[in-house]
């Protein structure tokens, strides 16, 4: 089964943190969530105003935070101890399970900061375990390299030709690829049925099936397990991330994401009494 575009989406304009200027993408008023991916954000300026006041300590608790960087460097530094520098190229991803309190600012006060965040939903049965913390330098991140001059960066999961990105996860088994094209170009990947897919173009266009999509753009799959993409006139470079449906309730408030509204309630009430971490 070849799986397709069944929607397209280019985000819309929003704040966050302290003010960070970005574009919401996924947990839009145009796209809610793909199971189980929550939230998806872009942030790219080289004006200082939309970025230096950045994300300062807040909590989370029900899901995992992933940040990938393109450019710029961001410091992380949450509440059980962990604290590192992401680069480009880097990612920095966080399993806040059962509660934790971070913060990510800015590590520049000029040039451009351009980078993603993703927000995964952890299964009930994983959502009040510890907090983990998984951070790798683009050194880390194996590259493939594909016929025609592409490659691809693996940061988690596995490609066909059997490349295994460094970060571990297995409650949803995600694929996160960043994927680069040359000029009319191409990439096959199988994904497992039990996944929902998404694409992000971050430079160029590709085109899948009948569906061309252009930077700037998130094209959302279709069921099946193998996809084609195939590189406009001028290449494309793309972000595929696939990870397993949960098909559980989602309770969210704020930066709480349950199962229930009393979940959600319980975790305001302990962080008020200071039982986060």
């Amino acid at each position: 089964m070849i799986r397709s575009i069944v929607r397209t989406t280019k985000g819309v304009p929003a704040t966050d943190g302290a003010g960070v200027k970005l574009t919401r993408i996924i947990a839009s008023p145009e796209l809610d969530m793909i199971d189980p991916f929550l939230l998806f954000d872009r942030f790219e300026s080289d004006k200082p105003q939309d970025y230096i006041a950045g994300f300062p300590t807040h909590p989370h608790r029900g899901f995992e935070t992933v940040t990938y960087m393109l450019e710029g460097r961001m410091r992380h530094k949450d509440s059980v101890g962990n604290e590192g520098v992401i680069e480009p190229g880097g990612v920095q991803w966080m399993k806040a399970a059962k509660g934790i309190l971070h913060s990510e600012m800015p590590e520049q006060e000029a040039g451009l900061l351009r980078g993603f965040q993703l927000w995964i939903n952890l299964p009930a049965a994983n959502k009040m375990e510890d907090p983990e913390y998984q951070e790798f330098t683009a050194d880390n991140v194996p590259l493939e390299k594909l016929a025609g001059g592409g490659v691809v960066r693996v940061i988690t999961g596995t490609t066909d030709k059997g490349t295994t990105g460094p970060v571990i996860n297995k409650p949803t088994e995600p694929l996160y690829l960043d994927v680069s094209l040359h000029a009319t170009g191409s990439f096959k990947q199988s994904l497992p049925k039990t996944h929902n897919g998404v694409l992000y173009v971050i430079d160029g266009s590709i085109r899948i099936g009948e569906t061309v999509i252009e930077s700037g753009e998130l094209g959302v799959l279709s069921p099946g397990d193998t996809i084609f993409v195939y590189a406009g006139a001028e290449g494309g470079r793309f972000l595929l991330m696939a990870g397993k449906r949960l098909d559980e309730p989602v309770a969210r408030g704020g930066p709480f994401v349950m199962n229930t509204r009393a979940e959600v309630l319980e975790a305001f009430e302990d962080l008020r009494a200071g039982r986060f971490v």
